[in-house]
């Protein structure tokens, strides 16, 4: 297995994030223009900007994380990108957001691609998903750019916009289990 915490593609250093990255990390996640398919998934504040730090340090003691994104050696944090194993779900989670100024050039999917490749590589009998809203085209693109297919939608469980529809996309077909664990995670439950 391949040393993923500094990865080269033709444009992007993915680096494993470190604590001096958490202005620009804030920067992105809390800019109103990145959440715009999502607005409650913003970080209104820099202590939730620490906690996913903090989760990429434990992400990546597991073998596996979110890379900080750069698109020059000397240049500041353009985005965040990569592969976790949320919880005990038994697919990796494929993630990017990218800072608006960079948007439109094709990074989100650069990135995904060695995202994609590291967990193969990591575990390859655990399939990739990314899951994102029905309104976010531009990340639908960069889904099926990397090779996802839809294989679930629905009501987006837990979105402040009741009318917001979740699409799952997997980089292989899945199996009954995988089916089965989709339904149990993105299937709204009745409120009681």
């Amino acid at each position: 297995m391949r040393d993923w915490r500094h990865v080269r593609t033709d444009r992007l250093r993915l680096d494993r994030p470190v604590q001096d990255d958490l202005a620009d990390l804030h920067r992105i996640h809390a800019d109103p223009d990145s959440w715009a398919h999502f607005p409650q998934g913003r970080h209104l504040d820099l202590d939730r900007t620490r906690q996913t730090l903090s989760q990429s340090e434990v992400d990546w003691a597991r073998g596996l994380g979110y890379w900080s994104v750069r698109d020059s050696a000397a240049g500041p944090v353009v985005g965040m990108a990569g592969c976790t194993v949320a919880g005990e779900e038994p697919w990796w989670n494929l993630y990017y957001r990218f800072d608006s100024s960079v948007r439109g050039r094709g990074y989100a999917a650069e990135a995904a691609g060695a995202a994609l490749e590291a967990a193969r590589d990591v575990a390859p009998d655990r399939p990739v998903l990314a899951y994102l809203l029905e309104i976010n085209v531009a990340s639908r693109r960069t889904a099926e750019k990397v090779g996802l297919s839809l294989v679930w939608s629905g009501p987006d469980a837990g979105n402040d916009d009741p009318d917001a529809v979740r699409l799952v996309y997997l980089d292989r077909e899945p199996d009954d289990a995988i089916r089965a664990a989709l339904d149990v995670r993105f299937t709204p439950r009745p409120t009681v």
